[in-house]
């Protein structure tokens, strides 16, 4: 016989508000910020229902709980708000990688350092990879002295998270901005 499905009990978003609470005696805070002590929870209701507003729990974990009298609506958009521009504010920081060869010519070159300089200055990391193809693997000197110049070369404008290590037929190096 197949049991039936128990989901589990909705969890509410934000704070307790109203009927919710359910202390014998909260620490009451009026709509204009005056704080009013400590009081029964009918009182803090009556005083919220009278004042046409929410009472709504400030702070759970003290000792009694602090109430306050507010628009639990414009409580929730607000915050809503806060936690948008935060979000707006943020910048993920991504990894681009510059694939080179170890006997790469002057102009290529060039070209690949103007574009970790710009990198660079988006506020992105930098993974500098090298690949050996064939007889290359005899000449991994020629491969480190090439990933030591693009170091001395953006030593100003960037610090080296990874230093270069090899691992099979690459030659790795991570950068960051400083």
């Amino acid at each position: 016989m197949r049991r039936p499905f128990k989901a589990p009990t909705p969890t509410k978003e934000g704070p307790r508000a109203n009927r919710e609470i359910r202390v014998p005696r909260v620490q009451l805070i009026d709509d204009e910020g005056q704080n009013r002590g400590i009081v029964s929870i009918e009182d803090a209701l009556r005083a919220a229902e009278d004042a046409g507003l929410d009472l709504v729990e400030i702070a759970p974990n003290s000792e009694p709980p602090v109430c306050k009298i507010t628009d639990l609506g414009k409580m929730k958009y607000q915050s809503q708000k806060k936690a948008a521009e935060a979000r707006k504010k943020q910048k993920t920081i991504e990894i681009k990688e510059i694939k080179m060869r170890p006997n790469i010519d002057t102009h290529d070159y060039e070209v690949k350092m103007k574009a970790v300089r710009r990198f660079f200055e988006e506020g992105d990391k930098v993974k500098l990879t090298l690949r050996f193809r064939g007889r290359e693997m005899a000449h991994m000197e020629l491969g480190m002295k090439l990933l030591n110049r693009v170091r001395e070369e953006v030593e100003p404008i960037a610090k080296v998270e990874a230093e270069p290590k090899l691992e099979g037929r690459q030659m790795m190096m991570v950068l960051a901005p400083r």
